[in-house]
């Protein structure tokens, strides 16, 4: 009995054992899903440094040469304004001299006419009292006095001329000094303008230096253009290999599972034999032990005789013999082993399935037509055209706002995220079947190397990163390495 409650033991404890290896298998293929996981990223890394990616921002010559010229303009426009307005000063000053030397002249005529005057009556002693005393004939008088009225006229007109060309003079001399005034503010103003406007030459001589030596990178832009897209390809190139090598080394994987998988059932089923086996033998030793011990009760029990006969031994042989072949079977010996042996069957039933992979991958089934926006917006840059900068567009650009969410066209895995000279924050999501989505100018890259997306999870968000002023997405699709026109490929 104790051997063969030893033996069930022995089973029981074979397959809780396998069941923890089991278990360990498990934690082991994690462990290697999550290695697998990292040396992916880490190829990835090396691959991106393999490749340059310093990049310079964009210089705002353009800006200020724009500042500069546009304030020379108005600088030389105001001193356009300030030259008219010195020259119409300048010629009213010179009538304002004209007219004070008339006035003067005028002045002095009137002055000498009325000093006539004054002379020619004081020296003929004419009058009024004069010829009233003189005794004269009255109408002799008559004719003095009307002579002296025309000459007091005349000298009354000479004065209020005198008087008038006077004030006139004064107000002239007046606007001449104001009018002055006004040209020496308008020198002044000019000079200081003058000083603005070789101070802004001086800046734009710089900007333009500074332009200069842009001009001369921009010339390099289109080779530069072609390098980040000769760059691009070696990494979608090299990003392909590596998904070919992990796809292959998945395979492998799944293939070593599975074999490990049929050998661990072979073995478990070799198992199970072996404890159907073992608990037959012990069942059947267990009734023959019954079956002696029934025996033995059955002759303890027997009758004593004094004379026992040859006859009554072949009977009492024959008795056990008989039992043996009628006896039910045997429950002592036997309850033991099927409890312990169904307690290791139940065991063995009950330890978790291993799953085929650690980390399930999704099947990548490439791309198909009508494939949504990856974020709405205007198209620009379309696929095939001449840039501005040189190259051609290899595929296009949605304007949308900065921040704007980015999905993935397709589902899929990420290849690659992040940044990469010329295109900003880069992300690349492989489908499969030889097809990438390429996902540029990125501000935020929301998703990681590894990771499975679908069509309604947020990869990016929409900046102006790789050098560019306005926000939105710069689009690709490639197959087997090859850039193909996405419109073909985008619904509406």
């Amino acid at each position: 009995m104790r051997r063969v409650l030893g033996c069930a033991m022995l089973v029981l404890w074979a397959g809780v054992a396998s069941g923890n290896q089991s278990s360990q298998a498990l934690e082991a293929r994690q462990a290697e899903a999550r290695r697998q996981q990292t040396e992916l990223r880490e190829r990835i890394a090396e691959l991106q440094k393999d490749i340059d990616k310093q990049t310079s921002s964009r210089d705002d010559a353009a800006f200020a040469l724009r500042e500069s010229e546009s304030a020379i303009s108005g600088i030389n426009r105001r001193l356009d304004e300030l030259e008219r307005q010195d020259k119409a000063v300048r010629a009213q000053l010179a009538t304002l001299e004209t007219q004070i030397a008339k006035g003067k002249a005028d002045v002095e005529r009137h002055q000498a006419e009325l000093a006539d005057q004054l002379r020619a009556q004081y020296a003929g002693g004419l009058s009024p009292w004069a010829a009233l005393l003189s005794g004269d004939n009255p109408q002799e008088i008559g004719r003095e006095l009307g002579y002296l009225g025309y000459v007091s006229q005349a000298q009354a007109d000479s004065v209020r001329a005198l008087d008038a060309s006077v004030k006139r003079l004064s107000r002239l001399q007046t606007n001449q000094v104001a009018r002055q005034a006004e040209l020496a503010e308008l020198t002044t103003e000019t000079s200081q303008k003058k000083v603005e406007l070789e101070a802004q030459k001086a800046e734009r001589l710089k900007v333009l230096a500074r332009i200069d030596s842009e001009l001369q990178t921009q010339r390099q832009q289109a080779k530069t253009l072609a390098r980040n897209e000769t760059r691009l390809e070696s990494l979608v190139d090299g990003l392909q290999v590596e998904i070919a090598r992990q796809r292959e080394a998945e395979r492998i994987a799944r293939e070593k599972r599975a074999a490990e998988e049929a050998a661990r059932k072979a073995a478990e089923a070799k198992a199970k034999a072996e404890r159907e086996r073992l608990a037959a033998e012990q069942r059947a030793k267990a009734a023959e032990a019954e079956r002696q011990a029934k025996a033995l009760e059955q002759v303890r029990v027997a009758p004593e005789t004094d004379v026992v006969t040859v006859d009554a031994i072949g009977n009492d042989d024959a008795e056990p013999a008989n039992a043996q072949e009628t006896a039910p079977p045997p429950q002592v010996a036997r309850r033991p082993a099927e409890r312990m042996a169904p307690a290791a069957a139940d065991e063995e039933d009950s330890r978790p399935t291993e799953p085929e992979s650690a980390e399930p991958v999704a099947v990548l089934k490439g791309l198909s037509k009508n494939l949504p926006l990856p974020v709405k917006g205007e198209i620009q840059g379309r696929f095939g055209m001449e840039r501005p900068d040189g190259g051609v567009w290899r595929g296009i650009v949605l304007r949308a706002r900065e921040g704007t969410r980015v999905r993935p066209v397709a589902p899929g895995r990420v290849a690659y995220a992040g940044w990469f000279n010329g295109f900003g924050n880069l992300l690349i999501v492989d489908h499969g079947q030889g097809y990438l989505s390429v996902y540029a100018y990125n501000q935020s890259l929301l998703r990681q190397v590894g990771d499975t997306v679908k069509v309604s999870d947020a990869i990016a968000t929409v900046g102006a990163t790789g050098g560019q002023v306005e926000s939105g997405l710069y689009f690709e699709i490639r197959h087997n390495g090859k850039p193909v026109n996405p419109q073909l490929w985008l619904g509406r």
